[in-house]
């Protein structure tokens, strides 16, 4: 299962458009413009979950909610301080959610 939520990105926002687009065009059809994103949705979750090699900690004062719901956690925290090895942030973030979705390709347990 590949998850959606990059979708809402600069780059999955940039996709769409262009896709409806060459829909309002004439130059695809709504099935492949919808292949299309599900392929973008695989390619994104598997180039994260390979490439993405960073380790950022991070400390809030408060978690204000958290939620756990069809295998995807979410969670509100207030005050954050992030914390990165090789770049240090200045300051607190106010407010941060985290959406925290399972990884692993269907059928696997590790």
């Amino acid at each position: 299962m590949a998850y959606q939520m990059y979708r809402s990105t600069t780059l999955g926002d940039a996709l769409q458009k262009t896709l409806d687009e060459l829909i309002q065009e004439g130059h695809i059809s709504p099935p492949l413009a919808l292949r299309v994103m599900t392929t973008f949705d695989k390619a994104i979750n598997k180039a994260l979950s390979q490439r993405a090699k960073n380790k950022i900690t991070f400390k809030a004062s408060k978690l204000k909610t958290y939620r756990f719901c069809d295998n995807v956690w979410t969670f509100m925290m207030e005050d954050v301080e992030f914390r990165d090895s090789t770049k240090p942030f200045e300051g607190t973030i106010d407010r941060v959610k985290f959406v925290a979705c399972d990884g692993r390709a269907a059928g696997q347990t590790h």
